[in-house]
Parts: C-alpha cells; structure tokens; sequence
C-alpha cells in the first residue's frame, strides 16, 4: 500500500471510532508493556475504544509514525485528536486530565 493509501485508512479509523488505540496487539492480548498500560488506563476509565493492531500490517505500523509525527507505538487518538503515546496517557489519567478532555469530547467515563 502506498503512503497516501495508507494515510487514507489510518485517517478513516480515526473518523469512524471516538477512541483508536494503535498498539501492539489487540486490547483483550496486548503485546508489549506500553500498549498493555494504555489499555488498563482506557479500561480504568470505562471507556469503548478501537485497537489496531500494527503488529499485523507493517505498512500501518509505519504509517502511523508518519501520519502522527511521532516515532513510537502505542498512539492514542479520541475524537479525531492526537493525545500521545503511554507517558503523556499515565500522566494525563494521573493528573485527572484525560478523564477531563473524555468528559469534553463528550464520551461517558466511568
């Protein structure tokens, strides 16, 4: 797939789901210790969310580090914004902040 195709696809999932989680795994198996700690704060906090899987297209695994402009997985999207990766996800749910912008982006926490 090429660049734009791929940023096509990436682009769609953000639009079609208010939380994308691009990790290493799936949310019920996650596969590396970032994406596992993402997934727990996501549960944590009650929240529906879409994990993609890089691990099986290299091309998103790739492609997502392009698109964001940010060079490490997991990547943490809700409603169509760029949060981060793990640091700034644990520190947001520590400092209250994500539960915050949750609330904001009109998305039922628990």
């Amino acid at each position: 797939m090429s660049q734009p195709e791929i940023y096509k696809t990436i682009q769609s999932e953000i639009e079609s789901n208010d939380i994308v989680l691009f990790m290493k795994g799936t949310p019920k198996f996650p596969q590396c210790g970032f994406s596992a700690a993402v997934t727990h704060i996501l549960n944590t906090h009650g929240v529906e969310f879409k994990g993609i899987n890089v691990l099986e297209d290299p091309a998103i695994r790739e492609g997502i580090k392009a698109f964001s402009d940010w060079p490490t997985i997991p990547q943490l999207y809700i409603k169509g914004e760029f949060i981060g990766g793990c640091d700034i996800t644990k520190e947001m749910a520590i400092s209250g902040e994500l539960k915050a912008l949750l609330t904001e982006k009109g998305i039922k926490v628990a």
